[in-house]
């Protein structure tokens, strides 16, 4: 598509006139000329133009509403005359209001109030649908979600892997039951984030994590070198039966607040300083220097605090293993606690789904979304230190396993550290 011509000068007046209003007029002008974009490509040729290109003719426009976070926009679609153009726009840009429409309406179909659910879905996107709309989401949405669920992971290592886990509500038998989504994120040997999967289980037992991490292993997970999670008893199970032999960092935050929850209060704030340095050690050894340090300061005092911390040392400071660069990101799972406050934030509208198959079509459609903004943007690392220091170690042979698949492409920018 040619570059779109888009004179900010003609709008400044208008939008410091009308806000917000404004400001939706230059969203909804800005759509329009997208849309003109693709038919001229589509048609090889713009209006009125004589080209021994052109590969057919326009046929007027009709109008398509889309709800975006701006307000909604009345925008102007062109059509051909073969009726072959179709815009990707609509598509990638509503798929999670689609999955969020769509477990709103099975509510409906479940006993959930018609009139509250009809009030929800007229704030949110300023009208109504029938349940003829909602049936056809629904066929648009699965295919897409299974098919996120299940794509290969082959031709590349993930030598990072960060998994965490939020709870949903699910109706199922008459019953509201809470429902654990397990979501696994990993960095690949380009440095680039990635949402490798994610499952609904009962809980976070054992069984639900080891399915899922087979999953992501039949898929071709491979060349994993540092798992980062909490210490949740099912999951650190899972951990030590589907990759043996890899290193296991410890949720740095996890384990603060598991500390400083047997801390006596008055000791939270200097034991907490503390700990910060501790996770801030150069090496492994400076860090059980500094624990030596926070034993004899608080070991009467605390000792439920530091026997806890002691407990916790080599797991929580496994990351200081890794080259410098790296260690601040993958200290703890903030990466994917960002994710799941996304996913949380929207799914706070619905509170209750359906049944499961809601669930995962809603959280499903929100991870594609951020699985798209992550691998076509920056870099979350560059893997040239990392590359050295798998290089240089000599055993165990599990650690080397990333460095058969690091070829590094030059295709992303290097921002990020």
């Amino acid at each position: 598509m040619e570059k779109i011509a888009l004179n900010l000068d003609d709008w400044k007046d208008q939008i410091a006139k009308h806000g917000t209003e404004g400001l939706t007029k230059l969203y909804e002008h800005l759509h329009n000329l997208i849309l003109e974009g693709e038919m001229q490509e589509h048609l090889a040729a713009g209006p009125y133009e004589r080209s021994k290109d052109r590969r057919g003719y326009r046929n007027g426009y009709r109008k398509r509403g889309l709800t975006t976070r701006l307000g909604r926009l009345q925008l102007r679609v062109p059509q051909s005359r073969d009726g072959a153009f179709s815009t990707v726009l609509f598509e990638r840009y509503q798929r999670s209001e689609k999955a969020l429409l769509a477990s709103m309406m099975e509510m409906v179909l479940q006993g959930v109030s018609t009139r509250k659910v009809e009030k929800v879905v007229k704030e949110l996107c300023g009208k109504t649908f029938s349940k003829s709309t909602i049936s056809r989401l629904w066929k648009q949405l699965d295919p897409m979600v299974e098919a996120f669920r299940t794509r290969s992971l082959e031709g590349t290592a993930y030598p990072f892997v960060v998994v965490d886990a939020m709870v949903v509500k699910v109706r199922q038998d008459g019953a509201v039951l809470p429902m654990s989504v397990l979501i696994a994120v990993g960095i690949s040997a380009a440095g680039v984030r990635e949402i490798l999967g994610f499952a609904v289980g009962d809980s976070e037992s054992q069984h639900s994590w080891s399915t899922l991490f087979n999953q992501l292993k039949d898929r071709g997970l491979k060349g994993v070198t540092l798992i980062v999670s909490d210490a949740h008893r099912g999951l650190r199970a899972a951990i030590d039966q589907c990759f043996q032999g890899v290193r296991w960092q410890r949720c740095q935050v996890h384990l603060s607040r598991n500390v400083l929850g047997r801390c006596p209060v008055k000791l939270r704030g200097s034991m907490g300083s503390a700990m910060w340095r501790l996770y801030r050690s150069s090496d492994k050894q400076e860090a059980r220097e500094v624990f030596k340090d926070i034993a004899t300061r608080y070991g009467k005092k605390a000792h439920k605090s530091v026997d806890l911390l002691e407990k916790g040392l080599d797991a929580s400071t496994e990351v200081l293993a890794l080259p410098p660069k790296y260690q601040r990101r993958l200290r703890t799972t903030n990466m994917v606690e960002r994710l799941i406050e996304e996913v949380r934030r929207r799914e706070r509208v619905v509170r209750i789904f359906p049944n499961e198959a809601s669930a995962v079509r809603m959280v499903g459609a929100i991870l594609i979304e951020f699985n798209e903004q992550w691998t076509t943007g920056n870099r979350y690392f560059t893997m040239d230190d990392f590359v050295q220091w798998s290089s240089a170690r000599a055993s165990p042979v599990a650690l080397r396993a990333p460095c058969e698949a690091l070829a590094v492409p030059q295709i992303y920018s290097t921002s990020g550290t």
